[in-house]
């Protein structure tokens, strides 16, 4: 048994099984690395069943090696065809290929594995070593399965080194040049020869793996392969840490000890022993870190540390406030660290700015293909675009970014808002070593783009600050000129107003008094008797000539308090009188609404020092109010009650009430409440305002409360000492210089 021809086998087996392991570990999910995974491992068993075959030494044990030599390369040509079909896409196209694949595996397993025997039939022993006898129709099928399909696989790779770009396309490259060589020498020493009754030379087929093994190594380590470098380095630096201690230390330090073992007794055996496995471990780590550094070289010459990479972005974002400086800063920081060729950042346009680009290099770009990448980016799925890996639907993407020497792109959004455009784009040139950026160099980037997006908002908002800054005073003064004249114009409006109201108020009022007494003759019978149709419109039309007559006086009060000649004429009065002889002018307007309102006249009243015209317009206007926004078949209660202290008028309903948003505006100028707006449209909002200049200006206060779609009560209150004492006077309006207490200005709450 010759085991220079053994060992190598063995070892090239154990190399690809190992190969097989790292790929699948690193994602066993994605059906790509899955399928190559199995075919590094049948070429790894293939390997070390052809070592089994020759070194087995009883029949039993050769016809099983034999079989394992013979299955593996099956499972070699189905996983071969599955990972060829899949890359880089990751999805396994369903074609007649894929069906034959499958049908033909279990087949030929099925025929290989039958018993009895179909295609291997015996065990020949010879002097030179061992044959299998085929069955030459049953091998036939066998090899031109293998050959059709490792065939194809070859065909599917060098297509796709010459469709795919960049990265994939110099993978895809690689594996058919490597593998050739392999399949060719394979199908020569093991498949070919072997129909000829020639095993002497089957186990130098597996030795040509080797080239397949360095040609997957290299697109490991050039071209981030199955993204296992990591892996791949980190194992090959504890591996060799371990074999310098196994053997440096075995070979050097135990060696010098056994030449002084016989001058040590006892236990000072032992002493140097633990002397010796404590300096062991104490260089064990300064000897990993060597390694890690020696690996480091060999698989990532671009390495970096990403602790190191955040510290010195994050103190160039914190130095700066200014765009311009933070996105320099910001570049440089990142080309030092990922050895990129160069790398700027593309801002979008602002309210003070257009587009800018800046970085480490003068790029420009056309605003076409700006324009065209802006809106292909963000239906992308990813923030982080590299170029070698976009799909080939992606096709116009790729060309624009190549077109400009673009390596990868980030765009600088949130990353919950993937579908904006976001802020703008960091964009990376290729890297100095020719290495393609790995998913190690994307998660950076990610974190990278994360914090610029805060930083450059940060600047943005101060630069927007700044611009402001610079326009404020001369907006502040236009918008002075501009409201100075807007305020003269409205005090010659106001004026004019004024006039006009004052002017149409004394010319309504002469022929309102004329229709008003003429109303009144004939409802009194002194021009003749009249029906009850033409008493109830005559009636109708003498109520809203009165409210008429209310209003206008209200406009003139309202032109009386601009000029100041507003002023309060207390003569005494009987509250409950005049009550009682407004209520009687309203029964008819509360029946027409099918209203049910209500008074009982206090049998004696104090006697009080008011305003009797204007008391009663007040009295006029809290039930005119209530009958006018009581819906039909509600109540009105009016109550004029007297306390030891004070009198109070009260006009209860069950109205529509006023909404509790709106009840702070309601005694305001022309002020009106939605509702009231709906149910009443031709009020003019004066009635409520005048109401309270009048009782507050006679020394009461308002009484209001109010719930909406419930009701409402309005009325008055008047302290019998404060009208006991003399009598209010002067003037209410702007010329007056009595000016209201708080409490004559509050609106007092109702008792209940």
């Amino acid at each position: 048994m010759n085991w220079l021809r053994l060992f190598p086998l063995i070892l090239l087996g154990l190399v690809n099984v190992v190969l097989a392991g790292l790929v699948a570990v690193r994602d066993h999910r994605r059906l790509n690395n899955l399928a190559f995974a199995v075919f590094a491992l049948a070429i790894g068993l293939w390997s070390i069943g052809i070592a089994g075959f020759l070194m087995s030494t009883s029949y039993d044990a050769a016809w099983i090696w034999a079989c394992f030599y013979y299955v593996m390369p099956l499972f070699m040509a189905l996983s071969g065809y599955c990972f060829a079909s899949t890359f880089p896409s990751l999805k396994l196209p369903r074609s007649p290929l894929l069906y034959l694949a499958v049908v033909g595996f279990f087949g030929l397993l099925a025929m290989l594995l039958a018993v009895p025997h179909v295609m291997l039939l015996k065990i020949v022993y010879h002097s030179w070593g061992k044959e299998v006898l085929l069955s030459q129709t049953a091998y036939v099928v066998y090899a031109l399965y293998i050959v059709l399909f490792f065939s194809v696989i070859l065909l599917t790779m060098h297509r796709k080194s010459r469709k795919l770009q960049g990265v994939q396309a110099r993978q895809a490259e690689l594996f058919f040049l490597t593998f050739s060589v392999t399949a060719i020498f394979g199908l020569i020493f093991n498949l070919i020869l072997p129909l000829f009754h020639n095993y002497r030379l089957i186990w130098l087929g597996p030795l040509f793996t080797s080239i397949s093994i360095v040609g997957v190594g290299y697109s490991i380590v050039q071209h981030k392969m199955f993204d296992i470098r990591l892996v791949v380095a980190r194992a090959l630096a504890y591996s060799l840490s371990i074999v310098v201690l196994l053997g440096a230390y075995s070979l050097l330090f135990y060696a010098a000890i056994s030449r002084l073992s016989d001058h040590l007794v006892g236990g000072w055996k032992s002493v140097v022993n633990l002397v010796l496995i404590l300096i062991a471990a104490v260089t064990y780590g300064p000897l990993k870190h060597y390694f890690d550094r020696l690996t480091n070289r060999l698989f990532y010459r671009d390495a970096y540390d990403p602790q190191v990479f955040l510290d010195e972005l994050n103190q160039a974002l914190v130095a700066n406030l200014d765009l311009n400086k933070l996105l320099s800063d910001a570049a440089g920081v990142i080309v030092s660290n990922l050895k990129a060729g160069w790398c700027v950042f593309g801002v979008k346009e602002t309210n003070f700015r257009g587009i800018r680009v800046i970085g480490t290099s003068q790029k420009s770009f056309q605003p076409e293909e700006i324009a065209a990448v802006r809106a292909i980016t963000p239906h992308l799925n990813s923030n982080i675009i590299v170029v070698d890996n976009l799909p080939p639907e992606q096709a116009k993407l790729k060309q624009l970014l190549a077109k400009n020497d673009i390596a990868l792109l980030a765009r600088l959004v949130p990353s919950n808002h993937k579908t904006e455009e976001g802020l703008g784009y960091i964009v990376l040139g290729a890297k100095k070593s020719g290495n393609p950026y790995s998913t190690a160099d994307e998660r950076i980037i990610d974190i990278v783009a994360s914090e610029l997006l805060i930083a450059i908002q940060n600047s943005l908002h101060f630069e927007e600050i700044q611009n402001f800054n610079l326009t404020l005073q001369q907006k502040v003064d236009d918008a002075t000129r501009e409201v100075k004249r807007a305020n003269e114009r409205l005090k010659q409006l106001d004026e004019t107003k004024d006039d006009f109201i004052s002017m149409a108020s004394h010319q309504l009022r002469t022929p309102l008094t004329s229709v008003k007494g003429y109303l009144s003759l004939i409802l009194d019978g002194d021009v003749g008797r009249i029906t009850t149709q033409q008493r109830k419109m005559l009636q109708q039309a003498y109520t809203s000539s009165q409210r008429m007559v209310y209003l206008i006086a209200d406009l003139l009060n309202v032109s009386r308090l601009k000029t100041g000649k507003f002023a309060i004429e207390p003569t005494p009065i009987n509250l409950a009188e005049v009550v009682d002889e407004e209520m009687d002018q309203l029964v008819g307007a509360a029946k027409g609404k099918d209203l049910k309102m209500t008074y009982i006249k206090p049998s004696t009243f104090p006697t009080l020092m008011l305003d009797e015209t204007k008391t009663r317009q007040v009295i006029m206007n809290f039930v005119d109010n209530a009958i006018y926004y009581t819906p039909p078949g509600g109540t009105i209660n009016v109550k004029l009650t007297e306390t030891p202290h004070a009198v109070e008028f009260r006009v209860i309903d069950n109205g529509i009430g006023v909404p509790a948003s709106e009840r702070y505006h309601l005694f305001t100028k022309f002020y009106r409440a939605k509702n009231a707006q709906k149910a009443r449209p031709d009020g003019t909002g004066l009635g409520l305002f005048m109401a309270k200049k009048v009782i507050v200006g006679e020394g009461g206060s308002i009484i209001f409360d109010s719930e909406e779609n419930k009701g409402s009560t309005f009325g008055f209150s008047f302290s019998k000492a404060k009208l006991a004492a003399k009598p209010p006077s002067g003037n209410v309006g702007p010329a007056s210089t009595k000016v209201p207490s708080k409490a004559e200005e509050a609106i007092k709450e109702p008792v209940s």
